[in-house]
């Protein structure tokens, strides 16, 4: 005899819409967790790639500013103040930003014509700091030279 919303245990039918089994959720943990280690480290690497693309944008930037200051001063900067710039957060918060008035490693200014160099050194610990250190000159060399 038929009743609704009664079923017997023996019915498959009836068996079935109860819930998963303990083997068919453990399948499921583990499909989940497989995805996860593929993509937890991939997102990782691009979060790294993409804070050093806003840092090579800063240091074009502060280059561009270098070039446009020489052309007013008859110099270059010393300094990010001086060009009246800011290095923005999601960069200072990964990076040190440099402004050298001469070729890297800085060394004492001079030299005909002026200089400069802007290097980006990651910080240690924080999660660039197995990164490359970042640098662009006033002839626009960049280092690294082939990193993607």
């Amino acid at each position: 005899m038929y009743r609704p919303g009664a079923c017997r245990t023996a019915d498959r039918a009836c068996s079935r819409l109860r819930g998963m089994t303990l083997i068919e959720l453990m399948v499921a943990v583990a499909i989940v967790s497989i995805l996860v280690s593929i993509a937890v480290p991939s997102y990782a690497l691009f979060m790294k790639k993409s804070r050093r693309g806003d840092t090579e944008s800063t240091l074009l930037d502060i280059a561009q500013r270098e070039q446009q200051y020489l052309i007013d001063a008859r110099a270059y900067a010393r300094d990010a103040a001086t060009l009246n710039t800011t290095i923005p957060a999601v960069v200072s918060a990964y990076y040190t930003i440099q402004i050298c008035r001469t070729t890297v490693p800085c060394t004492a200014p001079g030299g005909t014509p002026p200089t400069f160099a802007v290097i980006a050194t990651p910080i240690a610990g924080t999660a660039q700091a197995g990164d490359y250190t970042l640098t662009l000159d006033s002839t626009g060399a960049k280092t690294p030279t082939s990193v993607r």
